[in-house]
């Protein structure tokens, strides 16, 4: 099916859409991108969204197919596991998989700056400041309102809803006959804040890590940045004794931090001016079937939108972009025989990272400075050096592993959790760990 001529209109220039429009702008399609916000490149103000994103092996895969890997190394970090920082401020390292496995810190802002270039470089036309008031799914067509007031109506070919978790597309999906929708909400929200560079322009904390206080029932992350700073983010409740309703006054903000995070709150000089300043925002998992709507169809966080906590939301959305190409490749561009694959095959996965996404939230936050958590990790790391090929720890195949299916995945580590929960039952593990019969436990795999 030739795709000359056809014309592609994607709402939303967000990471996702603007990587889609390189991939369809290749393939030879006509391609316009809407997007509500100013052009990225002219602004830094991204209000309500995370400023670094961790990107792993799935991404990477997807931005190499379109000869963009290579390039994110001069504003990528990379982390080599989790720095835990307990409330005396000692440390603890643990490693995220085996030797030279890493993810990378990296600024949503830049990420989307190159992007955008790219996309320009492959013929793309972006319409910044249009927001979409409106869409009809049978024409094909979308109405925008443009900061000057004017008011553009076009129709297309094929209509892609990339615009995040509040779709405006996928809005008019759900008042559609039989359209499934849910979302729901986490009691906890984040904040963004900022530790600087050193006085000499050095790291205050390891480089190549991401550093988590855990606090049972809340925590705070920080990943690094090029410049040497590192952008903090307190995932925190809303309402209750411990939460961002109950820091009502400086007094009480820099108590809490003092007392809560006292290794990072001294590297935070502007720690009140970013707590009051920066927003509070939510944290919402989206789901929704089907994706697909005659010629018009969802992708990244609008058909998916998942927690952040397993550093999965961009790159699921990248794979997206990836596997959508296959299909497309698969099908001779016969887009109703590629769309229908791609919900089918891509709703499953997309539902098991968001599960895994949620229940990371709960290993970050409550175990991670728990001692038979750290035994429970030694003991799978070891089981993986062993049988490597057997043994494969869910991290590492979400991760790591481009070639395994969040699904796959998912199933997978159940099973390993199974084994592992008889495992930690068993007496004196504490001292005697290294020598359990490692055989054994991976052949109750089969």
């Amino acid at each position: 099916m030739t795709t000359r001529g056809k014309r592609i209109g994607i709402i939303g220039a967000g990471l996702v859409g603007t990587l889609l429009s390189i991939y369809l702008a290749k393939r030879g399609y006509n391609v316009s991108v809407f997007e509500k916000r100013d052009d990225v490149r002219e602004t830094d103000r991204d209000e309500g969204r995370s400023i670094n994103l961790a990107l792993s092996t799935r991404g990477i895969r997807a931005l190499d197919q379109v000869g963009l890997a290579t390039r994110i190394r001069d504003f990528a970090i990379p982390m080599h596991g989790r720095m835990m920082h307990d409330p005396s401020g000692n440390l603890s390292f643990l490693p995220y998989g085996s030797y030279g496995q890493f993810i990378n810190s990296i600024s949503r802002g830049g990420l989307n700056a190159m992007l955008l270039e790219e996309a320009e470089k492959n013929n793309v036309r972006f319409y910044f400041s249009h927001r979409c008031t409106s869409v009809n799914i049978p024409k094909t067509s979308t109405s925008f309102q443009a900061s000057n007031g004017k008011a553009l109506e076009l129709d297309f070919d094929i209509l892609v809803g990339a615009d995040g978790v509040f779709s405006a597309v996928r809005s008019a999906m759900q008042i559609t006959d039989r359209y499934d929708y849910s979302q729901s909400y986490l009691e906890h929200g984040y904040k963004e804040l900022q530790i600087p560079a050193g006085p000499a322009g050095e790291f205050l904390m390891e480089k190549n890590a991401l550093h988590i206080w855990p606090r049972e029932s809340f925590m705070m992350i920080a990943l690094p940045n090029p410049d040497a700073t590192f952008t903090c983010t307190l995932f925190f409740p809303f309402e209750g004794r411990q939460s961002f309703a109950s820091l009502s006054d400086d007094e009480r903000i820099l108590k809490f931090f003092r007392e809560t995070f006292p290794d990072a709150v001294h590297h935070m000089p502007r720690l009140l001016e970013d707590y009051t300043e920066n927003p509070t925002s939510s944290l919402v998992t989206i789901r929704c079937y089907p994706w697909v709507r005659h010629k018009t169809f969802l992708i990244g966080d609008a058909a998916h939108g998942i927690l952040p906590f397993y550093g999965q939301g961009m790159n699921a959305g990248f794979e997206d972009c990836f596997i959508l190409n296959e299909m497309l490749e698969r099908f001779n561009d016969d887009w109703p025989l590629a769309l229908a694959d791609f919900q089918r095959t891509r709703k499953e996965d997309t539902d098991a990272i968001a599960q895994l996404a949620f229940d990371n939230f709960i290993e970050m936050r409550d175990l991670v400075a728990d001692p038979r958590f750290l035994l429970r990790k030694k003991i799978e790391a070891r089981l993986h050096e062993l049988y490597p090929n057997d043994w494969v720890p869910l991290y590492s195949m979400v991760t790591f592993n481009e070639h395994i299916r969040y699904s796959y995945a998912y199933r997978a580590g159940k099973k390993q959790q199974e084994i592992m929960d008889e495992v930690m039952k068993t007496p004196g593990l504490a001292s005697n760990w290294q020598n359990l019969d490692f055989d054994e436990i991976v052949r109750r795999l089969s």
